[in-house]
């Protein structure tokens, strides 16, 4: 079969991301991020298999696997809204114990951080309202 075109994707279901101790890393990504362990794909926590986590809304879902550190490290970009930028910056300000840094792509702003692991977040707006108190906050 030769498909003229890709058949449609509904959405992303999860994000493999590869921690040491998955026990600490549910904390945080609870603490941090808000997400919770999904209960009814808990089963699926055993012998080497996932660990899933979700947003309240369960939008976002990431799949825990508890591995050997790597050079290679999954990173996540989640997409939010001026007023949500502006709120997550103070969140992980507080979480975190620091202004995290904010980078101007001129179409969009940026805030990088990482889980304890080693694996990349980016919290990105493509609204130029979010520009408005990054002076205020360095």
């Amino acid at each position: 079969m030769n498909p003229t075109s890709t058949p449609p994707i509904e959405s992303i279901d999860h994000i493999h991301v590869h921690v040491r101790d998955r026990q600490a890393a549910e904390a945080w990504y609870a603490r941090v991020l808000g997400l919770n362990r999904v209960e009814h794909l808990a089963a699926w926590a055993f012998d080497g298999g996932p660990l899933t986590l979700s947003d309240a809304a369960g939008v976002l879902h990431l799949a825990l696997f508890e591995r050997a550190p790597t050079a290679n490290h999954a990173a996540l970009a989640l997409r939010v809204s001026a007023a949500a930028f502006r709120q997550w910056r103070q969140w992980l300000a507080e979480a975190l114990g620091a202004w995290p840094p904010v980078v101007d792509h001129a179409l969009s702003l940026s805030i990088y951080f990482k889980d304890p692991d080693g694996n990349g977040f980016e919290i990105t707006c493509y609204d130029a309202a979010a520009r408005a108190d990054l002076g205020e906050r360095s």
